[in-house]
């Protein structure tokens, strides 16, 4: 395919969605300015995350939007040609889902559901069941949404699924239980970088992490959002501000090239791996 840029978001959304939209709109304008072809934006993006992860209050809950609603319609119409992923609460009937679904202007490629909660969040939340990678316009891609990409097993399955890139959109806190004076110091800050490269570098594949910024109730938000190359290097970050970290590759072959000699997914022996 060439090269393509791509371009992750750190920023703040509430529970606002008018702002929110506005916001989007903005950020998408932003990326086509930079030659962006897929702009990953956080999780939640649409109504904001919760304010309490450990006692999550009922009553101050994001607001649950149907997967077909006006505001997911509009963020795709502004994306045009754009690859745009974006996070929000999904209503199914009684339940809701913290949700992922990625659109251009012609509709929507893909979709995916929270599978990994942290506690508290099932308070709010139902779990997501599958991972999936889909085809898209700069390639085939698979979602993860914030704690998912916690553990290994979730990009796996994406890649073994033919992922070259995976987005992970997170709203992704500073630590509740230990607080550091400074955000660089802080264990949740290193954590998410810490997974970020990981799981490219394992996987080798493409990996665009988007995150919140700015606090929500008791919740403070890292930022950090990158794009990492299929060797775990960091191409782009925009650090713990607010920003669009844009970066400029060949996918596939930056993914060959990382490949020609150790071929990860290819010399799995799954046959000796513990499923349990």
């Amino acid at each position: 395919m060439g090269q393509t840029r791509i371009a992750a978001v750190a920023a703040h959304f509430g529970r606002d969605l008018g702002f929110d939209l506005q916001r989007i709109a903005t950020l998408i304008d932003h990326a086509r300015s930079a030659g962006a072809a897929l702009l990953v934006l956080p999780d939640a993006a649409l109504g904001g995350y919760l304010a309490d992860l450990r006692h999550p209050d009922p009553d101050a809950l994001p607001p649950a939007l149907d997967p077909d609603c006006a505001e997911l319609k509009t963020i795709a119409s502004l994306a045009a040609e754009m690859v745009v992923c974006v996070g929000y609460c999904e209503a199914d009937g009684p339940r809701r889902y913290n949700s992922a679904v990625c659109v251009t202007g012609d509709g929507v490629l893909g979709r995916h559901r929270k599978v990994h909660q942290p506690p508290g969040e099932s308070v709010a939340y139902a779990a997501g069941d599958r991972f999936a990678a889909f085809d898209t316009p700069v390639g085939r891609l698979g979602m993860l949404i914030d704690y998912d990409k916690t553990f290994p097993e979730s990009a796996r399955s994406l890649a073994v699924d033919g992922a070259d890139i995976v987005a992970c959109l997170s709203a992704w806190p500073t630590s509740i239980t230990n607080r550091a004076p400074r955000m660089a110091q802080d264990r949740q800050s290193r954590l998410f970088d810490l997974y970020d490269q990981a799981r490219a570098a394992e996987n080798q594949v493409v990996l665009v992490s988007s995150n919140q910024t700015g606090a929500m109730g008791g919740m403070r938000f890292l930022g950090q959002a990158k794009v990492v190359g299929p060797g775990g290097e960091v191409l782009a970050r925009t650090w713990s501000k607010a920003g669009i970290a844009v970066a400029e590759l060949d996918v596939g072959q930056e993914i060959a090239n990382a490949r020609r000699v150790l071929h990860h997914l290819g010399e799995r022996k799954p046959e000796v791996y513990r499923e349990a």
